[in-house]
């Protein structure tokens, strides 16, 4: 519907002002953030504050055993950066490790998946490099939840009800915290997790006793959690743990201190590609975040412009580009440092132009990847999903094929997610965070600290052959990619969603409105979504559904039956059930701009 000069009904207004803005997966994040500009901190105080407090409201989501890529824009640097805190591999982790355990693939949960634990030290790096409030400013928000308590939403609620029989059978360290009075919390009451607030004391003690500078109190944090006293916990329960994981078994972790000891998370260039007259920067290809742009280089020669973002060409010729852009994923994307990635070539002109080629009219069933400069791809076994996949229960959320699989004590399959947050600042600095793992729902709590080890390095192939295999001391080719653009020089909008391997689909189409169909950020975050589930899912089991397409019911009947012709596997989601985007811009004329996303019920932007 049109209102004025052509602008569309949004669910909430875009945000405008002059000061600050953040845009986060849930409210009390968003606000924690915009505390840290009001006291004078800049962008990157307000990312590690609302990061710090995502962990604690959104334990089904993201925790302090997960990891971080950041992608943010410095104005005193001038380039796109990328901090890496993407936990390793366990030394010990190998093909062979898990043959010897007879698994022909990692679990999805447990504790046998657990990488390093990279998020707190990539938060705490962020600020100790590029923020200016102290450790005590930006952790107080997060350890006052923790202690004092917060409100549980619907999704942590839901969540822990669908997980409360292996808690209460399995893991009782989880239990203690989340299944309080022995039943899920109840929506809108309040849950407090002292173990954790604990956790943040032993960070803030650690650095007030360090003393010296605010680089050496937080110095002090990372030494505690890493190789003091946090470190000893997480490597003492694992020395001591075998409990039941995915495979239906007991099994031990592989991590051990060393792991801890041995690991900081890193300062590196941005992966980028021109689009539109903008420059986007992702992390590199130990994430998925260049799919992002081999879907941009694939359509950048296509008449975008002509085409009705609700219509089935429009659909289909973003649907066909993901296909593409995500085999190449699938066959090539692998840590750097480990594999000779040829992302230079994946990325060129010459290589979008002959991969450009096979979009046809109708809808292709096979994994395609490519091979550059001549390279022939490592390409495993598909093992397709049957049937429609499963979206939620009552309204569909999120797509069960991207999402981290958990067994509860009926040995049920659930989803889990991950949460996001941008901030933009008065100085000129711009943030892009994507924190995920360390689920309450796929691992143990660590006793005495209120979380849980993440379990990335289910994302590993045991393949030798495979750019991805599994190695000690290798990053596991993560799915978390936050964005960000600049042009002449400026930030322009940092973006990014929750969504395992759906995050560069949704993401995508968030891009495309605001740059090809000139949508506001609001507009562009509202409008229907869709993705693909043809590829493999990177989370355990790895299945995938050749040809389907999962669509919000928005979209016109016309354009999902003319879908279908093409031959399209058409899946009807609820009307609000896709994409989680977050997003904060800049407008030429210096005004800051904010997005969240109306689905889910917790996302929200603030900023003045």
């Amino acid at each position: 519907m049109e209102v004025g000069r052509g602008q569309r009904f949004t669910t909430r207004p875009e945000l405008r002002g002059s000061f600050g803005m953040v845009s986060s997966t849930h409210w009390l994040a968003s606000g924690a953030g915009m505390r840290m500009l009001e006291l004078g901190g800049n962008a990157f105080d307000a990312a590690v504050a609302a990061g710090f407090v995502l962990q604690v409201v959104q334990p089904h989501l993201n925790g302090p055993g997960g990891d971080l890529p950041v992608v943010l824009w410095d104005s005193a640097v001038g380039e796109i950066e990328v901090l890496c805190a993407q936990g390793t591999a366990p030394r010990e982790a190998s093909p062979d490790t898990f043959a010897e355990l007879g698994l022909d693939a990692i679990p999805g949960t447990g504790l046998l998946a657990a990488c390093v634990p990279g998020a707190v030290d990539g938060w705490l790096l962020l600020l100790r490099d590029r923020g200016t409030l102290s450790l005590d400013q930006v952790l107080e928000p997060a350890h006052a939840y923790a202690a004092a308590g917060w409100p549980v939403s619907a999704g942590l609620s839901g969540t822990v009800d669908t997980v409360a029989g292996l808690l209460a059978a399995d893991w009782p360290s989880s239990a203690a915290v989340y299944l309080p009075h022995g039943a899920p919390p109840v929506t809108g009451s309040t849950l407090r997790n002292p173990d954790l607030a604990a956790a943040y004391r032993c960070l803030l003690d650690a650095g007030a006793a360090r003393g010296g500078d605010r680089n050496a109190r937080i110095d002090a944090a990372r030494d505690a959690f890493y190789r003091g006293p946090i470190a000893e916990r997480i490597a003492g329960f694992l020395e001591r743990a075998e409990l039941r994981d995915g495979t239906g078994r007991r099994h031990r972790g592989l991590l051990d201190a060393d792991d801890l000891a041995g690991w900081h998370s890193t300062w590196e260039k941005a992966t980028t590609l021109d689009f539109r007259g903008m420059t986007v920067g992702k992390p590199g290809p130990w994430s998925q975040g260049p799919v992002l742009l081999q879907q941009l280089a694939l359509l950048d020669g296509l008449a975008l412009d002509d085409l009705d973002p609700e219509g089935a060409d429009h659909v289909h010729t973003i649907v066909e580009a993901a296909k593409l852009a995500f085999a190449d994923r699938e066959a090539w994307y692998a840590d750097p440092d480990f594999a000779d990635v040829p992302l230079a070539t994946l990325l060129s002109e010459t290589y979008a132009l002959e991969r450009r080629r096979l979009i046809g009219a109708e809808a292709s069933t096979e994994q395609r990847p490519g091979s550059p400069d001549g390279r022939p791809p490592v390409v495993g076994p598909v093992h397709s999903a049957a049937g429609p996949l499963d979206v939620g229960g009552g309204e569909p959320t999120v797509a069960a094929a991207r999402a981290e699989p958990v067994l509860d004590g009926r040995a049920t399959v659930h989803a889990g997610d991950t949460c996001h947050v941008d901030v933009a600042d008065r100085f000129g600095n711009m943030v892009s965070a994507t924190p995920s793992g360390g689920w309450l729902q796929s691992s143990p709590i660590v006793p005495g600290l209120g979380f849980a080890l993440g379990t990335r390095m289910q994302m590993f192939d045991l393949d030798p052959r495979h750019p991805n295999v599994v190695r000690g001391g290798k990053r596991p080719r993560t799915t978390l990619s936050p964005g960000l653009a600049v042009r002449d020089g400026m930030p322009v909008v940092a973006f990014g969603t929750p969504g395992g391997d759906q995050q560069d689909q949704w993401a995508l189409q968030f891009l495309l409105g605001v740059t090809v169909h000139a949508d506001n950020l609001q507009e562009a975050i509202d409008r229907p979504v869709f993705h693909t589930a043809h590829f493999p899912s990177s989370f355990h089991p790895r299945t995938a559904s050749p040809g389907r397409v999962l669509v919000e019911d928005r979209f016109p009947q016309a354009t999902l039956e003319e879908l279908s012709r093409r031959g399209h596997l058409i899946q009807r989601c609820g009307p609000w059930s896709l994409s989680r985007m977050c997003a904060v811009g800049r407008a030429p004329d210096g005004t800051l701009l904010a997005g969240a996303n109306p689905r889910g019920m917790e996302g929200y932007a603030a900023g003045r």
